[in-house]
């Protein structure tokens, strides 16, 4: 091997020595200090490459990006720069500044974390290891492996590099967190295998990051660092970008909207302006004051806090939130694509079925009769496996998760292990190997000779004739528990006087005679159905993507109601050989994924999200991580997940309760819900503040509300109300509906109607307001001016928003919604209102452009302030009537006909990619319909 090369030779299919000579090292005396150095000089360190590191200025600067904040930005300069020029007024833009600055922290403050999933990659590399160099056997730290370096691999190691066994003896290496297998992989040196072959049945091959579960072996490092499968992983973690949100691309487009109705209105108010003789001036603060009624200065803090009161809502829970958006994204969830071992499986073997001969099968939960407590006893002395307790006094157990599922058992039965294996002393042992299959133990009997045990796979026992007779009997059994997707163990046993010489134990594995059968498998949690049933009926689509095997990953996915009549299961081998268009447009045929890599799981999401699904991923290893940070959202275990498959996630099951998953798409969805009413109850004050600007510069009245005002406007009368909007309780029919498509507005449904309506109701309360109190002469009230008028459009614009945020509470009529559901909104609306009552009552007020008006003033405010809430009633009403309803159906029936019929059009014209995109719109508007 060339210094330098990390050679990416599928290294599985090459014997011992073509390895030994291509990498050019000696297996007995390792690489020479001088070979280790040029090779590190080239190669590196045996490290993962950390993230690029995200500064907080670069962080800013994102956040300033934002459409609103650089409108913001520009009333500020412009404010200033007024300011400037006549020697006062400096307050509007301090206060601009201010709103803007408040955002941006809130923006950074709340953004997630920095990505830890390097970090925690680097944790499971092992810190030393036992490397042969100029023939020592040494300790060094792992990092200082390079490719070459031929490795000592025991029991309860962790493997520090990618490396091809040399030799193994009884060698089993636990890779769930890579492969997401729960049975241990059995190792084998000398195999040489052939084709594309998956990680899982790599046999020859170690991986870092890995347990060596049992035996003991010797290997070649073949790639270090990010050359390694891990380091792959890295690379994926690394090089993905995360995409944005539904959440954020949908508050994104409705800035610029905003943002492009108020540019394009203050530039045509200015060249308006200045055509009819007004100074830049005015115009000037025309165009600041436009800019500053269109950006809703307090939707950001609002969606901020309704997402934090959803994160607050899902830790009481189980569900801990790492980054805000998910909330929302959960709430938009589509599919959930979730691994199967330790997330809807329980992630330990345990036994399900049993069979004695001469009886029939038995299941594990019956109380057991003398005979088969027997029976289980001999299993769990034909076993490795030990149990201890832990600092909390909990059981824990260590060994093969076959063997420690029979003492398991053997426990919970009440049995005691100790004792029999006090009374049976094993004096030897023949190991696993994967040529037989099979393992043997050798204890003394108490009675004198011997009694050897053999357990291990059914077809590979040498049964003496004596079993002739039940070996039909437990071949059926034997393929009556396999169709049930368990793993099949037999037991076998024999008497002897003597045993052999030592050198030829094996021939102890001779002519035993049949015991029993077990049939283990790592079953479902209790919970899961119900969950995934419960996703079913809310429109959610649940797919098992695995790295077990099909049949094993089919028969959970039935039992669970994943499988369904119609769909299908693809392997990885299968997925490989068709291209991500195909598997575009075959995905929703398959519902369950076996014997599938890391990039496998990557381009499932992916084909997903391409036919327009939000989607989460659940897992929780290291195999996992790539396709949870590809994912609209990624899902991981707490409990048993790796520490880099939370580091990559986007929220953490501190339960590890797959059902907390449909917990939280509930909460997500109603989070979604009151972002709608947010957006309901802040345009509708905006936007009719944008109307009554550009209506009072058309009509020749000036400067209707100063920059001030609006600012008072839109952080007390729409922020404090708003804040508490974020509160209301969940709707308890959100969980019958369907999800919220990707490609849906914000506008959805009727939404946008209720928007306009209102908007030009509440602008024609305020004109009306302003018009009264500076053209009407009101007796005892002195003469009308610009001053009272803008005082009453302070009041009226102020109120009708404060009252708004009732409105918008449900689609019922405001006077059937109760208030104590959300006694903190009423006081927050209550408290508001009194505020600016106190602004124009007292004082001070003239600092913000504020004069005290008369009573019959008043009640002209307080019965304009009162006519949206009462017009909204009145809609309710005509909307309800059966002649409008039915007009309104068969509007949206034409409108979707048209477009089948556009579809059915650009069908014929063969254009596949619009066809697709026609095709979400219309199902979208189904929907809505």
């Amino acid at each position: 091997m060339k210094n330098g090369e990390q050679d990416y030779t599928n290294w599985y299919e090459l014997n011992v020595q073509s390895v030994l000579e291509k990498l050019d090292v000696d297996p007995v005396t390792g690489l020479s200090n001088e070979q280790v150095g040029k090779r590190q000089e080239c190669d590196g360190k045996n490290v993962l490459q950390p993230p690029k590191k995200v500064s907080l200025l670069q962080r800013i600067l994102y956040q300033l990006r934002d459409v609103s904040i650089i409108v913001l930005l520009i009333a500020v300069v412009l404010s200033f720069l007024m300011a400037i020029s006549e020697g006062s007024g400096f307050i509007e833009s301090i206060v601009i500044l201010s709103v803007v600055v408040l955002n941006v922290v809130l923006a950074i403050t709340h953004e997630g974390k920095a990505e830890r999933a390097l970090e925690a990659l680097e944790k499971l590399s092992a810190p030393y290891c036992f490397v042969l160099r100029d023939g020592v056997r040494q300790s060094i730290d792992a990092t200082e492996l390079v490719p070459g370096d031929v490795i000592i691999l025991e029991t309860g190691n962790i493997v520090p590099a990618d490396a091809r066994l040399l030799s193994s003896t009884g060698l089993f290496s636990d890779e769930s967190a890579l492969t997401g297998e729960s049975e241990p992989a059995e190792k084998e040196a000398l195999a040489v295998l052939s084709g594309s072959m998956p990680l899982g049945d790599q046999r020859n091959m170690m991986f870092t990051g890995c347990v060596v579960t049992g035996g003991h072996g010797t290997a070649v490092v073949t790639a270090t660092g990010m050359n390694t499968q891990m380091g792959q992983i890295a690379g994926f973690l690394h090089s993905s970008k995360r995409v944005k949100t539904p959440l954020q691309l949908r508050l994104d487009q409705l800035g610029k909207t905003i943002c492009g109705i108020a540019l394009i209105s203050a530039f045509f108010l200015i060249a308006v302006g200045l055509r009819s003789g007004a100074d830049l001036g005015s115009m000037l603060l025309v165009a600041i004051s436009l800019a500053v009624a269109a950006v809703p200065e307090t939707l950001a803090l609002i969606v901020t806090l309704t997402l934090t009161n959803g994160v607050q809502k899902m830790v009481q829970k189980h569900a801990l939130i790492r980054k805000l958006p998910a909330v929302e994204t959960l709430g938009s969830t589509s599919v959930i694509c979730s691994d199967k071992t330790g997330t809807l499986t329980q992630n330990r073997m345990m036994i399900k079925q049993l069979w004695i001969c001469g009886s029939e099968p038995f299941a594990d939960d019956v109380e057991f009769s003398e005979e088969q407590g027997g029976f289980l006893k001999l299993l769990a002395l034909a076993s490795n496996a030990t149990f201890g307790t832990d600092e909390n006094g909990n059981r824990v157990y260590t060994g093969n998760a076959t063997e420690v599922g029979i003492l398991r058992l053997l426990n919970e039965k009440g049995y005691c292990v100790e004792e029999a294996a006090a009374k049976y002393h094993r004096v030897a042992e023949i190991p696993f190997s994967s040529d037989r299959k099979m393992m043997t133990v050798v204890l003394q009997d108490v009675n004198g000779g011997y009694i050897v045990l053999t357990k291990g796979a059914f077809d590979r026992l040498p049964f003496s004739s004596e079993s002739a007779s039940n070996l039909e009997a437990a071949k059926c059994v034997h393929d009556e528990f396999a169709g049930k997707a368990l793993r099949v163990i037999a037991l076998a046993g024999k008497h002897v006087d003597e045993l052999p010489d030592h050198g030829s134990l094996e021939a102890l594995e001779q002519d035993v005679t049949l015991v029993g059968l077990i049939g283990l498998i790592d079953p479902p949690r209790p919970e899961t159905a119900l969950a995934i049933a419960k996703a079913k009926k809310a429109g959610i689509r649940t797919v098992m993507i695995t790295g077990d095997h099909a049949t094993t990953a089919g028969a959970i996915a039935k039992d669970l109601g994943i499988l369904e009549e119609g769909q299908n299961i693809m392997t990885g081998a299968q997925l490989a050989k068709i291209s991500d268009v195909e598997l575009r447009d075959t995905v929703r045929n398959f519902s369950v994924y076996a014997r599938v890599s890391p990039e496998d799981k990557i381009r499932i999401v992916t084909a997903w999200q391409a036919n327009g699904e939000v989607v989460a991923m659940t897992g929780d290893g290291v195999n996992d991580a790539p396709a949870l940070k590809a994912a609209d959202i990624g899902v991981a275990m707490g409990k048993t997940g790796t520490e880099v498959a939370k580091s990559a996630s986007d929220m953490i099951l501190t339960d590890d309760n797959f059902a907390t998953i449909v917990e939280a798409v509930s909460e997500g969805r109603n989070v979604f819900a009151n972002i709608k009413k947010t957006i309901n109850f802040l345009l509708v004050c905006n936007m009719s503040e944008i109307i009554i600007m550009i209506f009072a510069q058309m009509a020749a009245w000036g400067i209707l509300l100063t920059p001030v005002m609006l600012l008072l406007i839109n952080l007390l009368g729409d922020g404090i109300p708003g804040i508490n909007l974020s509160r209301e309780a969940s709707d308890p029919t959100l969980m019958d509906k369907q999800p919220i498509k990707r490609s849906e507005s914000l506008f959805s449904g009727d939404l946008l109607r209720l928007i306009i309506r209102q908007t030009v109701v509440c602008s024609v309360a305020v004109l009306i307001g302003y018009y009264i109190g500076a053209f009407v002469t009101v007796p005892g009230m002195g003469a009308p001016s610009a001053e009272f008028g803008r005082t009453m459009a302070f009041l009226i614009t102020g109120f009708t928003s404060i009252l708004h945020v009732f409105n918008v509470r449900s689609s019922k009529s405001t006077f059937k919604t109760t208030i104590k559901d959300n006694k903190p909104l009423v006081g927050g609306a209550a408290s508001m209102i009194l505020v600016f009552t106190l602004l124009v009552v007292l004082p001070f007020g003239h600092i913000f452009g504020l004069y005290p008006i008369g009573g019959i003033h008043w009640i002209v405010v307080l019965g304009l302030s009162l006519l949206p809430t009462a017009m909204r009633e009145i809609f309710i009403i005509v909307d309800h009537i059966p002649i409008v309803m039915e007009r309104r159906r068969l509007r949206k029936e034409h409108y979707i006909t048209k477009k089948k019929e556009h579809m059915e059009k650009i069908r014929q014209k063969k254009c596949p990619d619009e066809v697709n995109n026609e095709t979400q719109v219309i199902a979208k508007e189904l929907h809505e319909q």
